[in-house]
């Protein structure tokens, strides 16, 4: 895993009440925040990304979607080298005139 710090002061400590989502990630637990996966690593935060796997994989693999991700308040997440759509614990990505699944994630 590549440790890359996040660069900017965070008004909060993330944790189970500071409102943003959990999601588990290899061993851990991440915080989604404004399109970034924070990692508490002693006095920073770490920036995390989704790996790509065969459980997220990057490919193309069409289904059905009808929302418009942007408009619906869907979360970005921050997977391989892009940002694929968080709906309703799956990884959405924006591929021309259709979604694909890019796999599931654990949310809390």
């Amino acid at each position: 895993m590549q440790h890359s710090t996040h660069s900017d002061d965070h008004p909060h400590i993330h944790g189970q009440q500071c409102g943003h989502l959990a999601i588990e990630h290899e061993g851990h637990v991440d915080y989604l925040h404004e399109g970034h996966l924070h990692f508490q690593h002693g006095d920073h935060y770490d920036e995390h990304t989704i790996a790509v796997s065969g459980a997220n994989p990057a490919g193309c693999a069409p289904l059905a979607c009808t929302c418009d991700h942007p408009a619906s308040g869907h979360q970005q997440v921050p997977h391989g080298n892009h940002y694929d759509y968080l709906c309703d614990g799956k990884l959405h990505h924006c591929h021309g005139d259709h979604c694909d699944n890019h796999g599931a994630l654990t949310v809390h």
